[in-house]
């Protein structure tokens, strides 16, 4: 059964955003680069592929001060994690600028993927840190709930903690957060819910695989029982097992499974990268867009 208005996945991406890079630094351009190729290289799947639109300060500032922007242009690492590049505030607009877009295009029923960087859930109201310097994901809820949705829900499936997307959108009205995420482990938040809307889900370090998926449905659950009328993803693929910055143990079948899940709640929804270090974050993300897209079945 398709669940889609639309028979193609949308992917926006930017080659201009691998132009930044240090070296050994785990968040490097060939997440996107080999991403692109191995998507452009299937068939399984229809895409289209549009470039980001570029932020304005109006939707950012719903959900940073402006001191974090102006610190955008300051030539100074903001963090051991977090190293200052020239131009990162261009890089950091585009990729809000994705997550705009994906909004747009979910809002028309589109299934639709952000696949650029940097990545964003780590960046609280007033600090960029742990690889994000502004936070698309909680940005784009922001822009949904000021502009007609009612009820949106943040899903994040991330292995780290989205603390900056609980930052930001802790106890503000017709949002929810739901997270599951390794604990203890970076950023060493998430042990427990806070307010009245962020609803953790912790996960030990090497819990059994049919553990975690468990938890991940559990979750998947409470954020049904919410109803909300759209789905922001935070879809990091750091939760595999051969990931190398955490001890996760989910298979490829897995975000297969997730895509699965989410898109049986025909809810309008639109999934952005967050983290995802291994090498093989090309088959894992083109394993989760079959599962968004595909019928009933397993991987």
């Amino acid at each position: 059964m398709r669940l889609w208005l639309n028979f193609f996945v949308t992917i926006i991406t930017d080659e201009k955003c691998t132009g930044y890079s240090q070296a050994g630094h785990p968040e490097r351009p060939v997440r996107i680069t080999a991403s692109v190729e191995r998507l452009k290289n299937q068939t399984d799947l229809t895409l289209h592929w549009t470039m980001p639109s570029v932020a304005g300060d109006a939707p950012i500032l719903r959900a940073h001060t402006a001191q974090i922007l102006a610190r955008l242009d300051i030539p100074e690492d903001f963090d051991g994690d977090t190293p200052y590049f020239d131009g990162i505030s261009g890089y950091a607009r585009a990729s809000v600028g994705a997550a705009l877009d994906a909004l747009r295009l979910a809002r028309e029923g589109k299934p639709v993927f952000s696949l650029m960087r940097p990545p964003g859930h780590h960046a609280t109201r007033q600090k960029s840190m742990g690889f994000c310097y502004l936070n698309n994901i909680a940005i784009a809820a922001l822009e949904a709930a000021a502009t007609g949705s009612r009820r949106v829900a943040v899903f994040d499936f991330d292995v780290h903690h989205g603390n900056g997307t609980e930052d930001i959108l802790l106890d503000h009205p017709g949002t929810a957060f739901f997270s599951v995420h390794q604990f203890p482990a970076y950023p060493h938040s998430g042990k427990s819910n806070r307010g009245k809307n962020c609803f953790n889900y912790p996960v030990a370090p090497a819990t059994p695989r049919e553990l975690y998926r468990a938890t991940l449905d559990r979750a998947l659950q409470d954020l049904k029982q919410f109803q909300p009328d759209l789905i922001a993803v935070s879809a990091g693929f750091d939760a595999y097992a051969r990931d190398p910055l955490a001890e996760g143990t989910l298979l490829a079948k897995d975000f297969h499974w997730l895509g699965q899940s989410l898109a049986h709640l025909h809810i309008p929804m639109f999934s952005l990268l967050e983290g995802g270090y291994s090498r093989d974050l090309p088959e894992l993300i083109f394993a989760y867009l079959k599962g968004v897209m595909g019928p009933d079945g397993e991987f």
